[in-house]
């Protein structure tokens, strides 16, 4: 049998993340009758179908499944080995693929991105967002990312830098009998309308979680998987949240409260053992440019978020 190639890896991947042969085909400039002709040849070598076409697209079978995550490795291994090729033969552009949940990409990754395009301007970032921990940590695991900015995996191995913890707050409509105040107790909420979470977000469990700790379970007014909508849905009137302070802009009209007790979620930049020099030096950059709390936040939580 045939081993696969890495065009063949790539155009499975391809198929794969849109679910369709004709959008795979498009984003890759070949015609469907190549591409399909490839897939089949991928699968003769293989031995094993790995796509099932439906009417409503194409999925994977479960041998498709168990080949995967292996093929997204082999592919990110050989991007990785042409960018340090292109690195040592003194070639200034490349690309990085940086892995990050979605309250980062709001509130933390702008001022890293800036530093980070100050240093290296022709140094691609293909940002993956996550909404999902399981997922975001499959990023790193998988090597669909190079480099990741969130929550620490528990026991992860690879090289890491804390950047510090994101402050958790309460924030209110205009007009809230608790304006003016600057802090809450979360069980002070506890008969309210809330702007929660999806389920499959992240920050979800966390909410829920802080909130049985306070001694209820919340009453969802509406749910979101959008961590941007959550603030926006809370200015409308619809109910209370709890959010990443660094996700707030200054025009939110509602009141931020600082909790009490605080609670905060740290922070890590890390990658996977051996890193190429590029990929060290993000995370050398991102410990020395994040910023965990807004500018106009600082009044109420401190200048490092703690308070006072």
């Amino acid at each position: 049998m045939a081993e696969p190639t890495l065009r063949q890896l790539e155009y499975l991947l391809a198929v794969v993340d849109h679910g369709s042969v004709t959008e795979a085909a498009a984003e890759l400039h070949v015609s469907q009758p190549t591409l399909s002709q490839q897939l089949k040849s991928l699968e003769s070598g293989v031995g094993t179908p790995l796509l099932e076409r439906t009417p409503r697209g194409v999925h994977l079978t479960p041998a498709g499944r168990a080949f995967l995550p292996g093929a997204r490795h082999a592919l990110a291994g050989a991007r990785r080995a042409t960018g340090a090729a292109r690195a040592v033969a003194g070639m200034t552009h490349g690309e990085l693929h940086l892995a990050s949940v979605l309250s980062v990409t709001l509130g933390v990754l702008p001022s890293v991105l800036a530093a980070w395009h100050g240093r290296h301007p022709r140094v691609d970032v293909v940002l993956h967002e996550y909404a999902d921990l399981g997922e975001f940590a499959a990023a790193m695991a998988d090597a669909t990312a190079d480099v990741a900015i969130g929550p620490l995996p528990d026991g992860w191995a690879g090289p890491h830098h804390p950047l510090g913890a994101e402050e958790i707050v309460a924030i209110v409509p205009p007009g809230d009998p608790l304006r003016g105040r600057r802090t809450v107790r979360l069980g002070e909420l506890a008969g309210r309308r809330w702007v929660q979470y999806d389920s499959a977000h992240g920050l979800a469990a966390t909410v829920e979680r802080l909130c049985a700790e306070a001694g209820f379970t919340p009453s969802a007014a509406i749910r979101s998987r959008q961590t941007a909508a959550v603030p926006r849905l809370v200015a409308a009137g619809l109910g209370v949240a709890v959010v990443p302070a660094n996700i707030l802009t200054p025009d939110f009209p509602g009141t931020v409260l600082r909790l009490t007790p605080r609670q905060r979620r740290p922070l890590a930049v890390f990658t996977r053992p051996a890193p190429h020099p590029l990929v060290g030096e993000f995370l050398t950059v991102a410990r020395d440019s994040a910023r965990l709390l807004p500018d106009h936040l600082v009044g109420l939580l401190g200048p490092d978020g703690a308070g006072h």
